[in-house]
């Protein structure tokens, strides 16, 4: 790869990195285990929250995110949360560029070590 390509790809990424925060798994944990009340957002699929979500998420699957913005809150920090970390990821871009403020958990809940709850 040439080095100008590398550097193209390089500010992208640089890019893509700044648009919003990043938190991980074991601090998401800490701080709900803590009482501290958080705005988080589960982007999975009803099937995968039915097999488990973190307690007091806010379920909107991605493919729906777009239509249901009216059910978050613009102006409250949310932590964004899905399987592995790459729909978080999209929905994060998405939020972040209608003007939501958000984190997006590393990881996803493969690297969750806390409880989930069924509902």
């Amino acid at each position: 790869m040439s080095e100008e390509r590398l550097q193209i790809n390089k500010h992208q990424e640089d890019e893509y990195s700044m648009a919003y925060k990043e938190m991980a798994p074991s601090e998401l944990a800490s701080r709900l285990n803590q009482g501290e009340s958080l705005s988080v957002l589960d982007v999975r699929e009803v099937e995968e929250w039915e097999e488990g979500h973190v307690a007091g998420a806010k379920h909107i699957p991605l493919g729906e995110l777009n239509l249901r913005l009216n059910e978050l809150d613009p102006a409250r920090e949310t932590i964004v949360i899905c399987r592995s970390g790459n729909r978080s990821g999209m929905a994060c871009e998405l939020l972040n560029d209608k003007g939501f403020k958000v984190i997006n958990m590393t990881g996803g809940l493969l690297a969750w070590t806390d409880k989930l709850v069924r509902e």
